[in-house]
């Protein structure tokens, strides 16, 4: 009866309170190039009682049929990182920051080119996301972050009731590796509660570079690392006897070799992408190196260019930029940040293994696609494949070449009952940073439902 009566007063009562979407409208952005989609940005409290509310960036599609577009919302991890700093600016969508932080220019390879893209600042702590609950951001977790996840996600659609039936899928990396199961599943069970339509349209979910389990990814990242020439064969041998990977606390002689040791060895690279330049513009920009690389801190770079999260620092705490989101509208006593080092410091619990999620959602029969950049050392394609391979599915197209429009290899697949896993080549932690049109390919793909081109294309 309880929980009839929470149902009830989501759906029912809660568009009520929660705004207006024509109030969240933006202009323009200040250094904006013209376009021809709408945005909006603005708050959705998901505590009143708390006063936490999150933080939304909606670009809706640039096709002319964008009525008829799935939604998707992405997510970025750390967990305390935020999905405007890296997704919005400088991965999937429809503008780049400037190096002067002047202003916008287009990303010719956004995804918002066949997909509304709803960019959520999750949990409260991360960005513009606050709670004037301070003890909030000392008791934040998996948990709490899927549930307020999920009832941003029933407030919002009441405010935009145009997608309450569109299709819609999740997207995210690194440690949205738990984040996106975990609302996906939140999303599942609410809608098999109900006896009518699905509440919200829930068709599927990607994910790259994924934390999925932590001993397979222990295990996983360590081989990458040996087999990459990054560590030396006496380090990768004393990882392997020292660590733990099967417990969420690591002896010290462990912590040792991981903190210290690796770091050495592999020299002052960016492990999230290993063949691509570091940032030399600040000290207090480079690369922050993990103290457990299966909750490494997503504060890095390379790529095009391996300073562009500097400039979203500058740009963001913009006091023009800010209005015209419709952010900081309480004042908040901190600076905008690309992540948050309280959330990550004081993370209270933290799923050991996703697996148990995958294997209930294949059997719902959501879409589910696991991708990897093949140069990450942080949530290496080995980890990946590890944890993947001991959910013991049956192999329906086996591991082949998959191609770009200009016959170059974009990468590898291999298609399962129930899932989708695909590397994309010379691409790091961020995938759509460093290789921008293969992972539109890819994010096409996987909307459509199709495996991935598997024939190099007639020359024109």
């Amino acid at each position: 009866m309880r929980r009839l009566l929470w149902v009830f007063m989501i759906i029912v009562l809660a568009p009520q309170c929660y705004g207006d979407q024509a109030a969240d409208k933006i202009t323009k952005l200040p250094g904006q190039p013209d376009v021809s989609f709408d945005q909006y940005a603005g708050y959705v409290t998901v505590s009143q009682k708390d006063g936490r509310a999150l933080f939304y960036w909606l670009t809706e599609a640039s096709a002319e049929s964008s009525s008829n577009l799935p939604l998707v919302l992405w997510l970025n991890g750390g967990p305390g990182c935020s999905s405007v700093a890296y997704g919005a600016s400088e991965e999937i969508g429809p503008f780049r920051i400037k190096k002067d932080s002047s202003g916008l220019y287009l990303n010719e390879f956004s995804w918002n080119s066949v997909a509304n893209l709803l960019f959520l600042e999750s949990p409260a702590g991360v960005g513009f996301s606050y709670t004037n609950t301070t003890s909030n951001l000392y008791n934040t977790g998996d948990k709490s972050t899927a549930q307020d996840a999920f009832t941003f996600l029933v407030h919002w659609f009441d405010r935009f009731p145009q997608y309450k039936h569109r299709e819609f899928y999740i997207c995210g990396e690194s440690y949205a590796g738990h984040y996106v199961p975990q609302l996906a599943k939140k999303i599942y069970e609410f809608n098999r509660k109900l006896k009518s339509s699905p509440f919200i349209n829930l068709k599927g979910f990607m994910v790259g570079n994924a934390v999925i389990d932590d001993h397979y990814d222990g295990v996983g990242t360590t081989r990458y690392w040996w087999n990459s020439a990054l560590i030396s064969d006496s380090t990768y041998y004393s990882i392997m006897k020292t660590c733990n990977f099967s417990s969420h606390n690591y002896s010290l002689a462990c912590n040792v070799l991981l903190d210290d040791v690796v770091n050495q060895e592999m020299g002052n690279i960016d492990q999230y992408s290993i063949y691509t330049p570091v940032c030399t513009e600040a000290e207090g920009n480079k690369t922050k190196q993990f103290q457990r690389f299966r909750k490494s801190l997503l504060r890095r770079k390379a790529g095009y260019d391996p300073c562009t999260e500097n400039y979203a620092q500058i740009y963001y705490n913009r006091r023009d930029v800010q209005k015209a989101l419709h952010a900081n509208t309480t004042g908040m006593p901190y600076s905008w940040t690309d992540c948050s080092n309280v959330l990550f410091e004081n993370w209270v619990d933290s799923d050991f293994s996703i697996r148990p999620i995958y294997k209930e959602l294949i059997k719902g029969g959501l879409r589910i696609w696991v991708f990897s950049g093949d140069t990450d050392a942080v949530v290496p394609v080995t980890a990946t494949r590890l944890s993947l391979a001991h959910l013991h599915l049956k192999v329906k197209t086996p591991w082949y070449p998959w191609y770009t429009n200009n016959q170059t290899v974009g990468g590898r697949s291999e298609v399962y009952e129930g899932l989708t896993f695909a590397t994309v080549r010379g691409a790091g932690h961020e995938v759509p940073l460093h290789q921008p049109r293969r992972a539109l390919i890819l994010f096409k793909s996987f909307l459509k439902g199709h495996s991935l081109p598997s024939s190099r294309l007639p020359r024109n």
